[in-house]
């Protein structure tokens, strides 16, 4: 198989191959594994470091056939293939066993009427065009956080997934996550009283770009990763880092290509502001700038305040209310007072979809049709936060925002960050 392109010939060589697997005994794939008929058939597009843990976890629900994967970086790709169908081989037990295939172009994955739904790992500056060509080929979409550049990348999201009846999980999998789940309960119970603050504590804004030139390395196709951005950069290796690196990629430190820590981590933080708020749908009406290091103030139109400390240190969010609070991370959940944290709090009065796997959570949207967790427009509007707050610190102002229209207001200059020059061919 060419690393780098699949020709018509291999893939359908390939889906014979994959039509084999789909009539394997239910016996031969073990206890509690479903039948090749119930399973949803994946493509992957991206097949760098997050891809790997992504790829584990969806094997992991015994639900998925992993068809294809597409990648610009030719070893990538190759190396992602073949871990995926060493798992076939192990868990089949035929020795050498091929049923997912690769290719460069992710446009050619999409084309297979085989695949039923993508898995989107790819740089945030690819999120929007490779999403919205994925719901016009009918695919269902998980998509990775944050999950646009921009706020009209976002919205062009949600209105493809829409037009297309299109399901759509965004992997903020914190939603998922047993403390955060019952942080969110406590507070939209009304346990902590009436909420007054939410602050969050994540980095701050992407940085100016200063890397320098370095030699392309061979099979990888860097106009390819370049994608929609009009603004080339040389490549770099701290951007496609290559497979021994011990570090995970840098792009999104820069603002071509990723909004900082205050997208990277702000996707998953301010998403669990934004989920006990109850303001999935919506967002703040203002945001407040002092100066430069300080942070900034998220007002709600209900007077509750969102308070961002760029801050070296464990990512968390903490809640305050009348009566109490409720401080979470990532495996930790502390409360005020301190038996809170035990109470029970029954999902359906506290208004809170409940998931124990995010992965099996959007297999089973695909399957109900119904929305997942972590929907399209919910990831829409927590990325539209972090971005927001990315203009007011680059603009160093306060800004007005109106949550309905998506605009600043009376602010030309804001209003034009809200989007980005594309190249022609992938403009969404």
């Amino acid at each position: 198989m060419n690393a780098e392109r699949l020709n018509r010939r291999d893939f359908l060589k390939a889906g014979a191959v994959i039509s084999s697997f789909m009539i394997v005994p239910r016996h031969v794939l073990g206890r509690g594994y479903k039948a090749p008929s119930d399973m949803i058939a994946l493509g992957f597009i991206g097949c760098g470091r997050q891809s790997g843990g992504l790829r584990n976890r969806f094997l992991d629900t015994q639900e998925t056939r992993i068809v294809a994967a597409s990648d610009v970086y030719a070893v990538k790709q190759e190396a992602f293939v073949n871990a995926a169908n060493k798992w076939y081989s192990e868990k089949l037990g035929q020795g050498t066993y091929k049923a997912a295939v690769g290719m460069k172009d992710f446009r050619e994955l999409l084309s297979s009427k085989d695949i039923d739904a993508v898995v989107i790992a790819a740089p945030d500056h690819w999120h929007a065009a490779m999403a919205v060509r994925a719901a016009e080929a009918g695919k269902d979409i998980y998509c990775e956080k944050p999950l646009s550049l921009t706020v009209k990348e976002g919205r062009a999201m949600v209105n493809a997934a829409r037009n297309h009846n299109r399901v759509f999980q965004t992997g903020s999998m914190q939603r998922s996550a047993p403390e955060f789940t019952k942080a969110v309960q406590l507070v939209r119970s009304g346990a902590i009283g009436t909420v007054k603050k939410v602050y969050v504590n994540v980095g701050g804004p992407p940085k100016v770009w200063d890397l320098q030139g370095e030699t392309k390395p061979e099979g990888l196709d860097w106009d390819l990763w370049m994608g929609p951005n009009t603004i080339e950069r040389p490549y770099n290796n701290e951007l496609a880092p290559a497979m021994d690196a011990k570090f995970w990629p840098k792009w999104r430190d820069y603002v071509e290509f990723g909004g900082g820590g205050m997208t990277d981590w702000g996707a998953h933080m301010f998403d669990i502001a934004q989920w006990g708020l109850n303001m999935d749908a919506s967002g703040p009406t203002e945001l407040v700038y002092s100066e430069p290091g300080k942070g900034l103030v998220y007002k709600y139109a209900n007077g509750v305040e969102v308070i961002h400390r760029p801050m070296e240190g464990k990512q968390h969010c903490h809640f305050v209310g009348t009566d109490g609070e409720v401080f979470v991370a990532r495996g930790e959940l502390k409360t005020t007072p301190e038996p809170l944290k035990d109470k029970t709090v029954n999902a359906g009065d506290a208004g809170v979809y409940v998931s124990t796997n995010h992965y099996k959570d959007f297999l089973n949207a695909i399957r109900t049709r119904k929305p997942p967790i972590c929907d399209v427009e919910t990831g829409h509007r927590t990325a539209s936060v972090c971005n927001i707050g990315n203009i007011a610190y680059g603009l160093e102002r306060s800004l007005k925002w109106d949550p309905v229209k998506e605009q600043f207001e009376g602010d030309k200059k804001a209003n034009e960050l809200l989007g980005r020059s594309m190249r022609k061919e992938w403009k969404v």
